[in-house]
C-alpha cells in the first residue's frame, strides 16, 4: 500500500496551533492525535475537509476550564498517514483506525464532540464504546439513511469533478466569516498536493445517496441506539448551514431522550467551529458544569 507522509515542516508556524504532536501506530499507519490539560476528557471529532486545526479556538478555552482535549485525526487528515488509494477509504476503516487509536488512550468520562464526517464516525464510537462516554455534543452534522438533499448534491458533484479538491477555497465557503490567506493555508498545509488528497477526495463518495449502500444499516444502528442514550447530550447547529440546517439539529433533540434543547449558533455557517469557536467552547463549558 502507497502511503503519503506530509512533512512535518508544513505544520511549522501555523497561525494559533503551537501543539505537540503525538501519534499512535494502526496496521502500520501513523495515526496522529493531539492531547492537550487535564482532567475529564473531552474528543473531538473532526470533520471534511478538516483535521484538528478546526478545533485550535476551542482547545485553550476548554483546558482552562480544567478538562482534557483530545482530537484524534482520520487516516489521510492531518499528520496522520495518507494511504494514496481512495479505494482504501470506507466507513468501517475510518471507524476501525480511530477506534484503536483511542483504544491506546483507554479513555473514560469521555465527552465526544462530533462535526460533519466526524457525527457517523464519532457517535458510533461513542455508542460503541457507551461505557466510556458519558456525554455527546453534536454539531452540523447527520446520520445518513440514504437520503441526501440538493444542497449536499452539488456539494458531491464539486468533489467527484475536481479530486485534487481546493481545501481553502472549500473552507473559506463553509464558513460565515471572510478568512485571511493565512488560515486559508493552514486548513491546507496537510495535503501538498493531489497524490495526497485520496482520503479528502473520497470522503463525498462514501456518503451514501440510495437505501442500498452498505454503509446504510451501520448508520441505521448508531441511529437506533441514539434513541435510547438517555445520558445528557449537547446539540449545538449554526444558523446558516443549507446542508444541515438548524431542522437537522432538531432531529437529534427529538431522537435522543438525553438531549438537551437545541443550541443554534448564530453567525455560523457550517464550519461553525472556525465562525463561533469561542462561542461553542463557552456552552460545551456551561453544559459541563450543568
Amino acid at each position: 500500500m502507497d502511503v503519503f507522509r506530509t512533512p512535518d515542516e508544513r505544520f511549522e508556524g501555523l497561525p494559533g496551533f503551537d501543539f505537540e504532536p503525538h501519534y499512535v501506530d494502526v496496521d502500520g499507519l501513523r495515526m496522529h492525535y493531539l492531547d492537550e490539560g487535564s482532567g475529564e476528557p473531552i474528543v473531538c471529532f473532526h470533520g471534511e475537509p478538516t483535521w484538528a486545526y478546526l478545533y485550535r479556538k476551542m482547545i485553550g478555552p476548554l483546558v482552562s476550564s480544567g478538562r482534557r482535549v483530545v482530537c484524534p485525526e482520520f487516516a489521510g487528515f492531518g499528520r496522520s498517514d495518507k494511504p494514496t488509494d481512495r479505494g482504501w477509504y470506507t466507513y468501517d476503516r475510518h471507524v476501525e483506525h480511530v477506534s484503536r487509536l483511542l483504544d491506546e488512550l483507554d479513555l473514560h468520562g469521555v465527552t465526544a464532540v462530533v462535526h460533519d464526517w466526524g457525527g457517523p464516525i464519532g457517535l458510533r464510537w461513542a455508542v460503541e464504546n457507551a461505557d466510556r462516554v458519558d456525554r455527546l455534543v453534536i454539531m452540523n452534522t447527520g446520520i445518513f439513511s440514504g437520503q441526501v438533499n440538493e444542497a449536499f448534491m452539488a456539494w458531491r458533484n464539486f468533489a467527484e469533478r475536481n479530486p485534487d479538491l481546493p481545501v481553502g477555497f472549500i473552507i473559506q465557503s463553509g464558513t460565515a466569516t471572510e478568512l485571511p490567506q493565512e488560515i486559508m493555508d493552514a486548513y491546507e498545509a496537510p495535503w501538498p498536493n493531489a497524490e495526497s488528497k485520496a482520503g479528502v477526495a473520497q470522503f463525498p463518495q462514501l456518503v451514501p445517496i440510495s437505501e442500498d449502500d452498505p454503509s446504510v444499516e451501520q448508520m441505521s444502528r448508531v441511529r437506533d441506539a441514539l434513541s435510547r442514550w438517555e445520558k445528557p447530550a449537547l446539540v449545538c447547529f449554526s444558523d446558516s448551514d443549507p446542508i444541515f440546517p438548524p431542522r437537522a439539529g432538531q432531529r437529534f433533540v427529538d431522537a435522543i431522550p438525553g438531549a438537551r434543547e437545541l443550541r443554534v449558533i448564530e453567525g455560523g455557517a457550517h464550519i461553525l467551529q472556525e465562525d463561533r469557536g469561542e462561542v461553542i467552547a463557552a456552552a460545551i463549558t456551561e453544559f459541563l458544569a450543568a
